[in-house]
Formats: C-alpha cells, sequence, structure tokens
C-alpha cells in the first residue's frame, strides 16, 4: 500500500501510488514508527525540492527528521502553498523570490504564504476573474481542481491531467495564494508534468546547489 505522502492542488496529503516530480516537506509529519500523524503541517516553511540532488539518498519516512512529501509538479505545489527550495533549488528560488511581492526574505515569505494559504486551519480559497489568471494557476472549478493552460483548463488528477476544457470568464475561487499568482504572472514558469502538453521534462531548468 502506498505511503500518504503525495500533496494535492488542495494542500491535503494523500497515499497514491503514481511517482510525482518533486519532492518537497512541512516539517516533520511522522511519529516514531514512521506513520504519518494527523496534522498536515509541523511549521510555516513548506518548500519544494528536486527528487534528485548531488547523489544523495535518504530513506522515506524517517522519525526525527523532516517528512517527504510529492506533488505531481510545480503547479501543484504552487497552488498547495510551497515554494522553491533555496538550497537544492537556488536558481529557481532566486527567480521566485525576484517575482515575490516586495521581495522578502526566506522567513518573511513563509508567513505570508501561511496566511494566505490557511484559513482556522483550512485551505482558503481567494476570489479571482478567470481570464485575469497566469499560466500556472489552480482554480476550483465544480468542485475540483484545474490548471490554467492558455486559453483551456486542465483537469487535475494524482497521476496526470486530463483532455483540457474551454478556459471560461468570470468569477472563480482560486487554490494558488495571491502571492503565488503575483510570482507567476511576473513571469515565473513552473515546471509542469508532462501530460499538461508541453513544457520540458521534471527537473529541467533548476540549477542544483547553493
Amino acid at each position: 500500500m502506498p505511503r500518504r505522502n503525495r500533496v494535492l492542488p488542495t494542500g491535503e496529503i494523500i497515499p497514491h501510488p503514481a511517482r510525482g516530480t518533486f519532492t518537497g516537506n512541512r516539517g516533520i509529519l511522522v511519529d516514531h514508527n514512521g506513520q504519518m500523524m494527523n496534522r498536515q503541517w509541523a511549521g510555516k516553511a513548506w518548500i519544494t525540492c528536486l527528487l534528485e540532488f548531488r547523489g544523495r539518498w535518504r530513506p522515506v519516512a524517517q522519525p526525527h527528521t523532516w517528512t517527504e512529501l510529492f506533488f505531481l509538479d510545480e503547479a501543484v505545489a504552487f497552488a498547495a502553498g510551497h515554494r522553491p527550495c533555496a538550497y537544492c533549488r537556488r536558481a529557481a528560488y532566486t527567480r521566485f523570490k525576484a517575482g515575490f511581492p516586495g521581495r522578502p526574505n526566506a522567513v518573511e515569505m513563509d508567513m505570508i504564504l501561511h496566511a494566505e494559504r490557511l484559513e482556522n486551519r483550512v485551505k482558503r480559497l481567494h476570489p479571482v476573474q478567470l481570464e485575469a489568471l497566469p499560466d500556472g494557476a489552480f482554480v476550483a472549478v465544480d468542485g475540483r481542481p484545474h490548471l490554467v493552460n492558455g486559453d483551456a483548463l486542465l483537469p487535475y488528477a494524482p497521476d496526470g491531467y486530463h483532455p483540457p476544457k474551454p478556459r471560461p470568464t468570470g468569477q472563480a475561487l482560486s487554490l494558488t495564494p495571491p502571492s503565488l499568482l503575483a510570482v507567476l504572472t511576473g513571469g515565473y514558469q513552473p515546471q509542469l508534468h508532462l501530460s499538461a502538453g508541453f513544457g520540458s521534462g521534471p527537473g529541467s531548468g533548476d540549477e542544483a546547489g547553493p
């Protein structure tokens, strides 16, 4: 049975057998036996990391250290409220920080994002105009997450995107927090799963190391 370590655009963590293209963490989320606890985070630093970095390897779900989470792609990580890691994804982090409103430091970013992604410990949704959203944003349509991709919306599934639908106009609810929408609007291009139908493969565009 797969571990419960797959993050959805809603920020929820579920078990799923499909392999993600990014990992990341929210602190220590497993108990002393390596079993996932009920809490969904253990700190305000929610980051997204490379699956491979300098040949390093570690067992998954070790107690007493950060717990590995996995994402279909970077757009999903953004929707959940994660930012690029400043260590293993330094180049991506630098581009991300340059587009973040006010260009705060990492600790300040994490505080801003934590307020934007949660309200009373529940995923916070943000009213938006669909026609104004940048590519890479996630919206809730008919109760289901969809990726904005040009003039289309791509329905999300944990193992990949489903065929596109026409992108309508009007009001919607954004899963992607406002500060991350601003980063996307500023030109940051999140790395997308190949099922999105465009873009490069997972891990490209990141320059590993500090």
